[in-house]
């Protein structure tokens, strides 16, 4: 009998226990919130031209008014289009000190990528609507107000693509995207691409599929996202394409040849032709190290002549030793000044009195570099 009301009276607490844990878990579910009520700043109808890396713009609100202390709530401001509800904004940024204070410190750049995701193109003019969701424990409010922010979007793209592709018949690798030719990506949102371009069109996407999202040039050289193509009517040539989707901007120029430059003649004394992958190359020039009191002179460098004008390309370092031995590093190509000695690089010793193979390869899957070998 004894062990039947102690049984019975253990389930009593364990079912006491148990409608207080149901009890203490409804109640913290249920904690109160208050929304907050008057969004201060920005005001309402707002306007601001926003540019790239542009001073941030600071988003306040007063504290909701409330017994459970304004301490324990967190903020997050939400946007979304213009007649939305906020049920799926389309952006959400947690406010100052990691939610707790009443203020976000956006930077333009953010918002530049919130109104793309909203829809506002680049270049144009558009509407936000923005609001305060204060949440505590599982418990979430909307302000009980909204505000209207007009931007306008510099030139451009908020999100750039992380890779480029160019594909279509004006290009080496023809109108199969499985083919397309990779860009060197040089900075976020910056591309560049030697390599020739003949008669027909040509698209760049930021995947080697149907799946990518397409890009083209406009008349106006301005970068454009859509399924057009950007016509190349001028004869075969190699090219420079450079690409800054931050700005939209393109230059496409072309390359009429590369000049071996050497040093003591002051001069150029042979030409590359291009033969295709981004690689130039001249089989043979003959050459004749120059004659000082002090030596003989091994040094050269290269000149690429453009529609725009010359441009020299040599070492990083304004010195060198002789290539024996260098590290790969040695030949790569870099910009540099038309200075007749300096940033230049020394041929074998064999090339005196000899024939040199020349050639350049300006990949986008490396550092540009290049080789010159003896030759008979």
């Amino acid at each position: 009998m004894k062990k039947l009301i102690k049984l019975s009276l253990t389930v009593t607490f364990a079912i006491i226990a148990f409608a207080s844990c149901k009890k203490d878990t409804k109640g913290q579910l249920g904690t109160p919130v208050t929304p907050v009520s008057t969004l201060t700043a920005p005001l309402d109808q707002a306007s601001i031209d926003l540019s790239p890396g542009g001073v941030s713009m600071v988003f306040t609100w007063n504290a909701p008014q409330s017994a459970e202390g304004a301490d324990l709530v967190l903020y997050e401001v939400i946007f979304d289009k213009v007649g939305g509800d906020f049920s799926k904004p389309v952006y959400k940024i947690i406010s100052d000190g990691m939610g707790v204070q009443t203020q976000a410190t956006i930077p333009q750049d953010t918002l530049n990528k919130v109104a793309s995701i909203a829809g506002i193109p680049s270049s144009t003019t558009g509407s936000l609507i923005w609001a305060v969701m204060v949440s505590k424990a599982t418990n979430f409010k909307l302000s009980a107000t909204k505000h209207t922010l007009q931007v306008t979007r510099p030139a451009g793209f908020a999100v750039p693509p992380t890779a480029l592709y160019i594909t279509g018949s004006a290009t080496e690798a023809g109108a199969d995207i499985t083919k397309a030719i990779a860009l060197k990506k040089t900075a976020d949102g910056v591309f560049e691409l030697y390599t020739s371009l003949q008669p027909g069109a040509y698209q760049l996407s930021d995947k080697p599929t149907d799946a990518g999202t397409r890009y083209y040039i406009d008349t106006k050289g301005v970068i454009q996202q859509g399924s057009s193509t950007t016509t190349v009517t001028a004869a075969s040539s190699p090219y420079r394409l450079d690409l800054d989707f931050n700005v939209a901007s393109s230059k496409v120029v072309a390359i009429q040849s590369i000049g071996l430059f050497v040093s003591a003649y002051d001069t150029e004394l042979g030409q590359l032709t291009y033969i295709g992958n981004s690689t130039w190359e001249a089989a043979k020039i003959p050459i004749t190290f120059y004659q000082f009191s002090w030596g003989r002179d091994d040094r050269y460098k290269f000149v690429m002549h453009t529609t725009t004008g010359l441009e020299y390309y040599g070492s990083s370092l304004a010195n060198n030793d002789p290539p024996a031995g260098q590290p790969a590093s040695y030949f790569y190509l870099l910009p540099v000044t038309n200075d007749q000695w300096n940033n230049t690089y020394k041929f074998p010793p064999a090339a005196d009195t000899h024939n040199v193979k020349v050639d350049i390869y300006l990949q986008s899957s490396g550092a540009y570099t290049h080789a010159a070998t003896a030759v008979n």
